[in-house]
C-alpha cells in the first residue's frame, strides 16, 4: 500500500453515505494500554493498514508510552481484530472495553495518529515512572472502599464531563484539561497523602497515569477504578449491584454520551 494510501482522503458526506450503506452492525470499544514502542511512526503504518483492511473505524493514538484507541469495529470482523491485535506481542490480550450503549454511527473514519503522548499531561519529568499505577478496584470493591473512613472519591475527568454524570460525593475538579486535573488534585488533596484515594474516570486511562502522579507525589494509598465508568456499568448490571455513579458518562464520539442511570444532574448551559 503506497504512502499516500495510509490517509482517509473522503470528505464527511462521503463517509457517512458508505456506513449507511452497511449491511452488518459494528461493535464500539476502547482500550489502551501502557507500553513502550520503539518505533510510533512505523507501527502507526502497520496498524493502519490492518485496520483498514477489516474496515475498523476511529481513532488510534500511538506514542513512546503506548497506545489509546477508541473504534468501532464490523461485528463479522470480530476474531480478525482481535487476531491482528494478538499477532502484536505489546497488545495480545489487551483489555478491551464495549460500549455502554451502541450508537449507530459512533465513528465516520479511521485516524491511526503519533503523538508525544498518548494522554497529553504536559510533564517532562525523566524520574516519573509511569507504570508505577495504583491498585485497580472492581466495580463491587469500588463500591465497598467508597464507604470507608478517611476515603476520598476524584473525578480525573474535565468539568464538562463531570457536569452530566459523577460518582455521589466525588472531588470533580473545575478544569479544562488533565494537565490541570493533575495539578488541582496534586494541590487540593495535599494534606490527605495517608488516605485512601479512589480515582476514576472515562475508560481508566487517565486515572492510569494519574495514580502513578500521585505516588510520584508519595501519596500512600491510591486506588483507581478499573476499566473506568464504562467497565463499572457493565459490571454493575452483571452482578446486580446498586449504582453509585449517577447520570451519563461523556463520550469524545458521535453518541456523545451514554446513560449510567436515569438521573438528569445538571441542565443546558444555553437554553436551561
Amino acid at each position: 500500500m503506497a504512502k499516500n494510501n495510509l490517509f482517509n482522503r473522503k470528505n464527511k458526506i462521503q463517509l457517512i453515505q458508505e456506513q449507511l450503506k452497511e449491511t452488518f452492525k459494528r461493535k464500539t470499544c476502547s482500550f489502551y494500554r501502557y507500553i513502550k514502542i520503539a518505533d510510533p511512526p512505523s507501527m502507526r503504518d502497520i496498524l493502519y493498514k490492518e485496520l483498514m483492511g477489516i474496515n475498523v473505524l476511529g481513532r488510534v493514538y500511538l506514542a513512546k508510552e503506548g497506545i489509546n484507541a477508541q473504534i468501532s469495529v464490523p461485528e463479522p470482523n470480530w476474531n480478525d481484530f482481535i487476531f491482528k491485535l494478538d499477532n502484536h506481542s505489546g497488545f495480545s490480550k489487551m483489555h478491551i472495553k464495549n460500549a455502554v450503549i451502541e450508537g449507530d454511527q459512533s465513528f465516520l473514519k479511521l485516524i491511526v495518529r503519533v503523538k508525544n503522548k498518548i494522554v497529553a499531561d504536559g510533564f517532562n519529568d525523566e524520574t516519573f515512572d509511569f507504570l508505577n499505577v495504583g491498585t485497580h478496584l472492581s466495580a463491587a470493591e469500588f463500591n465497598a472502599t467508597m464507604e470507608k473512613p478517611n476515603t476520598i472519591v476524584v473525578d480525573m475527568r474535565n468539568y464538562y464531563e463531570s457536569e452530566v454524570g459523577h460518582f455521589e460525593n466525588a472531588v470533580c475538579p473545575d478544569v479544562d484539561s488533565f494537565k490541570e486535573s493533575l495539578l488541582f488534585v496534586k494541590e487540593y488533596l495535599a494534606n490527605n497523602k495517608e488516605d485512601k484515594i479512589l480515582l476514576y474516570c472515562t475508560g481508566g486511562i487517565r486515572c492510569e497515569k494519574a495514580s502513578a502522579y500521585l505516588k510520584h507525589h508519595n501519596f500512600k494509598d491510591v486506588n483507581q477504578l478499573n476499566g473506568g465508568i464504562i467497565e463499572y456499568s457493565h459490571q454493575i448490571k452483571e452482578k446486580s449491584l446498586d449504582s453509585k455513579f449517577f447520570g451519563k458518562n461523556f463520550v469524545f464520539d458521535y453518541r456523545m454520551s451514554e446513560s449510567i442511570t436515569d438521573d438528569i444532574i445538571s441542565h443546558c448551559h444555553q437554553c436551561d
